[in-house]
């Protein structure tokens, strides 16, 4: 069974190097390595989605700028169809990124046409969003666009996807039509706090049970909260929770796991897996992309999965 998703991505040249440490103020380092490759977070869901053996249609906005002549190879590569491509005035998406000896990495995105996309461009794409068993958004573009993308798919019955990040407030309306909250540990305390401040304990600490009711509150049936080596947990209403733990790995660059994370877990849901098994594909997508170095590369294919999952059954 081939799932059908619909991508609502970001586009970004991204450029990252690998350092022995993170530089202090003022400090010029040698990178040991240079990596030039197409990404963002929606490129990077897009791609691994398909990858998997996902049908992705999807929105993607590009400039007109030298960048971005480096998007209609990388989508025909990765076999995404280039109706995916708005092209709009300004500067296409580019991001830089340090990666030290232990995997670990700090990194910063310029958005640039990727919060130009609108949601009059959403809803042109209106028909190719109802076509969808899941849509699947995240925090590079606007509020206004993954709004209207969530509305015209809960309008339609279609299971909507957020993965907000890099992290801002999530706007109410956006929440009420989210099926799938996927955060990580940090985001997900964020989150929570801003929902129900009253959740805090008197210690000042917050249970995972009390910050999943907290954001399902809001809109989601499904919170996944992802904790990077100690695995990932999911809260679905009424039923306990499910913890999935993390892959034993040698991490050599821990960018673009959650991005793959959530790919994983898109991919296994729109062919009909139950959640459980979802996450344990999902967290084989993580692991493998954290022990080898750069993302477009790295994000794995339906075979090369199996062949992991088969080596850690």
């Amino acid at each position: 069974m081939v799932g059908r998703i619909f991508v609502l991505g970001s586009f970004v040249v991204a450029c990252s190097v690998t350092v022995s440490r993170f530089p202090v103020a003022g400090e010029s380092l040698r990178a040991d390595m240079l990596t030039v490759e197409p990404g963002g977070k929606g490129f990077n869901l897009a791609v691994g989605a398909a990858r998997l053996g996902a049908s992705v249609d999807g929105l993607m906005a590009i400039g007109d700028d030298l960048l971005s002549s480096f998007a209609a190879p990388a989508l025909s590569k990765a076999g995404l169809p280039l109706t995916m491509l708005k092209r709009l005035p300004g500067a296409t998406g580019g991001g830089v990124a340090f990666t030290d000896a232990t995997g670990e990495n700090c990194l910063a995105v310029h958005p640039g046409a990727n919060f130009l996309l609108s949601a009059q461009d959403v809803a042109a794409a209106a028909d190719r969003i109802e076509q969808a068993q899941l849509v699947l958004a995240q925090f590079e573009i606007d509020d206004a666009p993954i709004a209207e993308a969530f509305r015209l798919a809960r309008q339609a019955g279609v299971r909507t996807l957020l993965n907000p990040s890099p992290y801002r407030s999530i706007k109410p309306e956006i929440l009420a039509n989210t099926s799938i909250l996927v955060v990580n540990a940090g985001e997900a305390l964020a989150l929570a706090e801003t929902l129900s401040p009253a959740s805090r304990t008197g210690s000042g600490a917050i249970t995972e049970d009390e910050l999943a009711q907290a954001i399902q509150q809001g809109g989601p049936d499904t919170l996944i909260v992802t904790r990077g080596p100690q695995g990932a947990v999911a809260f679905q209403r009424d039923e306990p929770p499910l913890v999935q733990a993390a892959f034993a790995i040698e991490a050599r660059d821990s960018i673009g796991a959650g991005d793959a994370f959530a790919a994983g877990l898109s991919a296994s849901l729109v062919t009909g897996l139950p959640l459980s098994e979802a996450l344990r594909r999902a967290a084989a997508c993580g692991a493998l992309v954290a022990s080898r170095i750069g993302v477009f590369e790295a994000l794995p294919t339906a075979a090369e999965l199996q062949d992991f999952l088969a080596a850690h059954a």
